[in-house]
């Protein structure tokens, strides 16, 4: 069908049907993904005294997680990219909630080691093929709103998960002769089950299958989408490992990374130092940080989405973060200062990385794009392995956690100046 030029109310209506179909959808699977991934250090507060782990025991089991998701994060989004994203995330949904759930067994760290090592292999996949299916409906120029709005998840999982995976903890403890910990792996591997199942009925692989649009409105985003790619000439396969740049971006990421799972396993670790010992408090002091981290990544997507600007709106707020982290080694004894500087710190981190994301996918497109992305995101979420490892076995070298966030606060500000380095020309628009 020829395209008729659509006015710029209709193109907004038509993405904003888009968004509200898939994005929510996509945006839940998200949340109980992370929340499966992460809840390990909520469960570590009763996890580490019953099973007698030490903190580098913790450190290495929830670092081991990525080195499963690196080794199979590259060859799950080729074949997400030939089978289709409908069949595929049904897969890796299911596969990682029973695994999820069967880490309530763990009675050693060999265990605890594999389990988390085959979650990884679960879960590879997700989050990259996400990315590439978000570039199959929306132009480079709306992605950064879009991928902001989906990667809200992480806050919402810790606004979420924080208060709940407290809850869980204190009102099951002994219930069935299992521990709270037990019981929160068993809960919150739930909802990946029925989301799981949902995906098969609900999401499409892509433009052309949706029968929830119109022929007109089919052909508008399909051209959009053509008309962005023809402007990249990374689109094979093979461009995925050889570009330049992509191993550029592996860099940045990692530093990222290394950030993020400092929030993730770390931030109930880090209130309970500042005073908070009952596991329901420090569930409910997690939700702030998360929570303005969630309204911050929206804000600033939207921004940088009008200025058409990538680079800065990575740095800047990368930058603040590291000031968020330093403030809270300072004042870490201070529950108050010590909660504020902990919300800027995850505001910088998550920022960042939601932001991150509309560079790949400005310079690839195409099979490139599935290869690509998943090269990043496995390479540089190897610092998910090296961060709560090194910060696990700092904590137990020195016996202090302010070694380890000087740690996390130079690697947020390394990888935030190195986006500076990104060629302007490639990804402002």
């Amino acid at each position: 069908m020829t395209l008729v030029e659509p006015s710029i109310d209709e193109t907004t209506r038509v993405y904003r049907k888009v968004t509200w179909r898939l994005v929510p959808f996509l945006f839940a699977c998200y949340v109980a993904a992370y929340l499966d991934r992460v809840n390990v250090g909520f469960a570590k507060l009763q996890m580490l005294s019953d099973l007698q782990f030490s903190e580098t025991v913790y450190g290495l089991g929830a670092g081991i997680f990525f080195l499963g998701y690196f080794l199979f994060e590259v060859p799950s989004n080729m074949i997400l990219h030939k089978v289709g994203a409908r069949i595929w995330i049904a897969r890796v949904m299911l596969s990682w909630a029973v695994i999820s759930a069967a880490m309530m067994f763990v009675t050693s760290p060999t265990w605890f080691y594999v389990l988390r090592f085959l979650l990884g292999l679960a879960e590879a996949g997700l989050f990259p093929g996400v990315i590439l299916y978000l570039t199959y409906w929306y132009p480079s120029e709306r992605r950064g709103g879009i991928i902001a709005m989906f990667m809200t998840g992480i806050p919402i999982a810790g606004l979420i998960g924080g208060p709940v995976s407290g809850w869980i903890m204190n009102a099951f403890a002994g219930t069935g002769g299992l521990a709270g910990w037990q019981w929160l792996f068993l809960i919150e591997a739930l909802p990946s089950v029925v989301l799981g199942f949902c995906v098969l009925a609900y999401l499409d692989d892509g433009i052309q299958k949706a029968k929830w649009l119109s022929a007109d409105e089919k052909a508008l985003l399909a051209h959009n989408v053509a008309a962005d790619g023809a402007s990249v000439t990374a689109h094979r396969f093979r461009d995925g490992f050889t570009n330049g740049w992509v191993w550029l971006l592996c860099g940045i990421y990692f530093f990222f990374i290394m950030g993020l799972y400092g929030v993730g396993f770390w931030l109930p670790t880090l209130i309970k130092g500042a005073g908070v010992s009952d596991p329901l408090q420090i569930g409910l002091l997690t939700m702030l940080p998360y929570g303005a981290a969630a309204v911050a990544m929206i804000t600033v997507g939207r921004l940088s989405d009008a200025a058409r600007e990538r680079r800065w709106h990575i740095t800047v707020p990368g930058l603040v973060g590291v000031a968020g982290w330093l403030v809270s080694i300072r004042f870490s004894t201070d529950l108050v200062i010590a909660e504020a500087a902990l919300t800027v710190a995850t505001i910088g981190v998550l920022v960042t990385l939601a932001q991150f994301w509309c560079l790949p996918t400005a310079i690839l497109a195409g099979a490139a794009a599935a290869t690509g992305i998943a090269v990043i995101n496995s390479v540089g979420n190897l610092a998910g392995f090296v961060s709560p490892y090194l910060i696990g076995w700092i904590i137990d070298t020195t016996k202090s956690t302010s070694l380890g966030v000087y740690t996390l606060a130079a690697c947020l500000a390394l990888g935030s100046l190195l986006a500076l380095t990104v060629p302007k020309r490639l990804v402002n628009r």
